[in-house]
């Protein structure tokens, strides 16, 4: 099954279904399963259920792309990318829509349930108790599946509006030098007086993804996919799927991830310059990467197509600059090796995305999406080993 998987994810073929046909019919894929042909339910329900297990092959491969050279941990690069959830768009309702389906549909089950009941009293009269005709009509059950769903999407929705609201009670009161009881007593205000935003949005099909801006300029329900890339060989260090679309929160989390992910393949140190977009700046994102011991070079403003960046100043690095302007890889910087970023993270969604098939996500939740994306970050970097030509046998 891994095998198939690996296999099948590397050359872009991730369904079910057309894994089991090639297993019948490709002659790569029969010489990998000994002319054995596993059911498409079979391929489906073992990558789900071994979701845990792909990170870890992740981390293997990392180890195996550093012992054939391939990670240098010169510079890195950190980007992020929209992956299509196996989400639709219609199959969407807004809050304020929802409190309004919820009063009619729920209007609608009483009547067709009263039509049932009378419905049935007649057809016992005509048949007796125990004969046919007594069930739910299909037109009931199809409302009540609807309405149980908007009742649990709005549930959700409040839920996590009152989890927002007491965390920020608590922290802001944590900031005034209040005590544990009274921040705790601040949360409950906050929890007991939030209120859903009216156009808040909740998924019925993925209720983990989120509405997110495409490359394409078009709004899909979608997951935030995060890499650090080596810049010697385009290798994959950590990664990240997040449901936020925003890119600066993720930082502090993938240097986390980072040294947690070197650490676990066998590969000491950290890299010396961390590149990242404008997306990333902020003051505490470059403080964060500095006390992790790496140069941050993060963008501190984005340029229009039409506009030429500046060339890069001469000589030493200016003392005594702002965040912003310290951090500047056009400004401040000699060579301008900000403009490396582009060149060294984004090709690697590009050929994920077309090699491997990895626009969309065959799963849907957080957790089985993270084990998806394990599987295309982990082919990934087999696909760079592969293309190095090396072979265990080079290490000894």
């Amino acid at each position: 099954m891994v095998k198939i998987l690996i296999y099948g994810y590397s050359h872009g073929v991730t369904s079910s279904r057309a894994l089991e046909r090639r297993c019948h019919d490709d002659i790569a894929f029969g010489f990998l399963t000994a002319q054995q042909a596993p059911g498409f339910v079979a391929i489906s329900r073992f990558r789900t259920r071994h979701a845990e297990a792909f990170k870890a092959l992740f981390t293997q491969a990392l180890s195996l792309c550093s012992r054939a050279g391939l990670v240098s941990l010169g510079r890195v690069a950190l980007d992020g990318s929209k992956i299509r959830a196996s989400a639709s768009r219609h199959r969407v309702m807004s809050y304020d829509r929802m409190v309004r389906a919820e009063a009619d549909l729920a209007g609608e089950v009483d009547v067709l349930l009263a039509d049932a009941a009378n419905l049935d009293a007649a057809e016992d009269a005509a048949y007796g108790p125990d004969r046919s005709g007594d069930g739910l009509s299909a037109e009931l059950a199809r409302r009540e599946g609807r309405l149980a769903a908007i009742r649990t999407a709005k549930a959700a929705l409040e839920a996590e509006r009152r989890g927002k609201a007491r965390a920020a009670a608590e922290a802001a009161a944590a900031q005034r030098g209040e005590d544990p009881g009274q921040a705790s007593e601040a949360g409950n205000a906050a929890e007991a007086a939030a209120v859903v935003p009216a156009k808040a949005q909740r998924s019925f099909t993925d209720p983990d993804a989120r509405i997110m801006k495409t490359s394409d300029g078009s709004f899909h329900y979608c997951f935030n996919a995060q890499h650090i890339v080596d810049e010697h060989s385009q290798v994959i260090l950590s990664w990240m799927l997040g449901p936020s679309g925003a890119d600066c929160p993720a930082l502090p989390d993938m240097l986390t991830r980072l040294k947690v992910s070197l650490a676990a393949a066998g590969i000491g140190g950290l890299p010396k310059t961390f590149l990242a977009d404008a997306g990333y700046f902020s003051a505490d994102n470059v403080a964060a990467v500095t006390e992790a011991g790496m140069d941050p070079l993060i963008a501190t403003g984005r340029l229009k197509h039409s506009e030429k960046p500046p060339p890069a100043p001469r000589g030493r690095i200016p003392k005594n600059l702002t965040p912003r302007a310290t951090n500047d890889p056009q400004a401040a910087h000699p060579a301008g090796q900000g403009r490396l970023r582009k060149a060294i993270v984004e090709p690697v969604f590009g050929q994920m995305k077309v090699a491997q098939d990895a626009e969309q996500f065959r799963l849907r939740g957080q957790d089985k999406t993270d084990g998806e994306w394990a599987l295309h970050t982990l082919c990934h970097n087999l696909r760079k080993l592969r293309g190095s030509g090396w072979t265990p046998e080079m290490a000894t």
